[in-house]
């Protein structure tokens, strides 16, 4: 009998998880996170990001494609704030690599949660759900003229 109630309860709470989960779609500028103050002085001023669409200034030299996609505790932030925050750990991580292969900028950047593309030439997208809030972008480490 304990047994069969242990089960019970285990199914109610599984199914009672299900339905409480979300997953809700936002589509932020880029020119948002750019502008936060946690991004200055994590960002460096000489990395430029474009994202596809986007103009840009002649690139000089294209290198490899990346894609950085991280998550973060969405507990005590707005939806909103949180995927800026994600999104700016984002830019930081192709940052470093864009660095890293000679480049100062990232162009022809997408969004790419779970492998599928959103382009937009001034938005990103994020997913928040119950507890955690994730992006993901993919672009181009460059050379671009001053």
């Amino acid at each position: 009998m304990k047994t069969r109630l242990v089960a019970l309860a285990l199914a109610s709470a599984l199914s009672c998880t299900s339905a409480f989960a979300r997953d809700t779609v936002l589509y932020i500028p880029l020119a948002d996170v750019l502008a936060m103050p946690e991004a200055q002085g994590k960002l460096d001023s000489d990395m430029k990001f474009f994202l596809a669409g986007q103009s840009t200034p002649k690139v000089l030299k294209r290198f490899s494609t990346g894609t950085s996609n991280p998550k973060t505790n969405g507990f005590n932030k707005s939806d909103e704030f949180g995927c800026k925050w994600a999104a700016l750990s984002a830019l930081i991580n192709l940052q470093t690599s864009a660095k890293r292969e000679g480049g100062n900028a990232v162009v022809d950047i997408v969004s790419y949660y779970k492998k599928n593309e959103y382009k937009s030439a001034t938005d990103f997208e994020c997913h928040a759900g119950t507890f955690v809030v994730g992006v993901a972008l993919r672009g181009t480490y460059a050379k671009i003229a001053d």
